[in-house]
């Protein structure tokens, strides 16, 4: 599927701490920093620089491993794919007007194998994992992560235990288990998950919790050099994406941080927009304290129907917080009301179906414009991070009205002033 004939070169050279800056060797399997912070993979952009360019970019296969001399995996032959990347970036010129961003689009990641940007790090981190001979991968997960590692896994042939929250989606749960995984479901929230999960390690397995081990956040960080990419190697003003363990944001920024370094883009990056649930926004609120790193959300009070950004406490929040504030970006929580209202206004506008992590962006533009903080001129990007398919009980709309078998369209269905079906719940 990939090329074996000499051409593929990765240029990872080590593992550096995100906080310390401490170097690890990047071929033998690794997990955090020994002060207990996430690791990040280094490669050599000078090499980079004088073998490839965004024109020979352009002539590889449209997914994720295009840009394989930024990603981990040495050998083609370790690469375990189904086609994850390249996902459209999508117009919502109707509902943009509507909330005063007309330059407002989204890039769809529901389109991914498993349908969510989780299929990136599962892609990415397994592939690394099989390729250092790791076989037994856990981790804890609040759906979706979960969903993509099993499936990744088992195409590997690599075992997976999977720990989840009991209020995670149910469809989760069973493509973990229609993949073969280990599945535990947890009374409490992705912490209890996580402490539960990390008990296997003991026994032998290999950590892939959030931020646990340093590829899944290089899987991630291909959204980033999508987005140039698909802007013509240039950048959007803003980027809003909704933000648990924040790995996707930490991602895209790493990402347009090495092709600044390559200068494949120029001129100043874009205002990153961390969206978090009024329910549980640890970040949010260390952002406005202007704090360094984020205290834990109260587990008790920890709930929102946006499920994937339910996170108490994230491993990499200082890394999240570096990024907003050296963009000159900014925090924002969202109610899930409008959350829900949001979703359905932009699928009424423009046909754009989003998961509720999704629209937490979209209510979070609407509110960031009706402070002032967008002046409505700019082009913004919001992230969908998975199909709303998945959280089909969370969607807010009425039931249409039955007919007999035998009965005949009533006058308002097909009036000018129709709802098509009365289903619709906003005006």
């Amino acid at each position: 599927m990939y090329p074996d004939d000499g051409s593929w070169t990765s240029a990872l050279t080590h593992l550096e701490c995100g906080r310390c800056a401490e170097r690890y060797d990047a071929d033998v399997p690794q997990n955090v920093c020994r002060c207990g912070s996430p690791l990040l993979a280094r490669y050599d952009l000078d090499r980079v620089r004088a073998s490839v360019g965004p024109q020979d970019i352009v002539s590889r296969g449209a997914d994720l491993w295009r840009y394989r001399e930024l990603l981990p995996v040495r050998d083609p032959a370790n690469v375990i794919s189904l086609g994850e990347g390249w996902t459209p970036i999508v117009p919502l010129p109707s509902y943009g007007r509507r909330i005063g961003i007309p330059g407002l689009l989204a890039k769809d990641e529901g389109m991914l194998p498993t349908g969510s940007f989780k299929a990136r790090g599962a892609a990415v981190g397994v592939s690394r994992a099989h390729e250092l001979g790791v076989r037994r991968l856990t981790l804890p997960t609040n759906g979706n992560a979960g969903a993509a590692w099993a499936t990744y896994a088992a195409r590997a042939g690599t075992e997976c235990l999977v720990v989840m929250p009991e209020d995670a989606p149910e469809v989760t749960r069973k493509e973990c288990l229609a993949a073969g995984a280990r599945v535990y479901i947890v009374d409490g929230l992705i912490g209890d998950a996580g402490r539960i999960a990390g008990q296997a390690v003991k026994d032998g397995w290999f950590s892939a919790a959030t931020l646990r081990e340093p590829y899944r956040i290089e899987g991630k960080k291909t959204m980033g050099l999508e987005i140039a990419e698909q802007f013509g190697w240039r950048v959007p003003d803003v980027v809003v994406y909704p933000t648990g363990g924040g790995v996707g944001l930490i991602g895209i920024r790493k990402a347009l941080d090495e092709l600044t370094a390559l200068g494949w883009i120029t001129g100043r990056l874009p205002r990153f927009v961390a969206v978090q649930s009024s329910g549980c926004a640890p970040i949010v609120r260390a952002f406005e304290s202007g704090a360094e790193t984020a205290e834990p959300w109260p587990a008790d009070q920890a709930r929102t129907v946006a499920f994937g950004i339910n996170v108490a406490s994230a491993l990499g929040d200082f890394l999240i917080l570096s990024a907003l504030r050296d963009s000159d970006g900014t925090a924002v929580a969202v109610d899930d009301r409008d959350i829900l209202q949001e979703q359905v206004a932009c699928a009424d506008s423009d046909g754009v179906l989003m998961c509720p992590e999704g629209a937490a962006t979209l209510a979070a533009v609407r509110r960031l414009r009706a402070d002032n903080w967008l002046d409505g001129d700019e082009e913004v990007l919001v992230l969908n991070t998975g199909s709303a398919l998945k959280y089909a009980d969370s969607l807010r709309v009425g039931q249409p009205p039955r007919l007999e078998r035998d009965a005949d369209l009533p006058p308002e269905a097909t009036s000018a002033a129709g709802t098509a079906g009365g289903c619709r719940t906003l005006s």
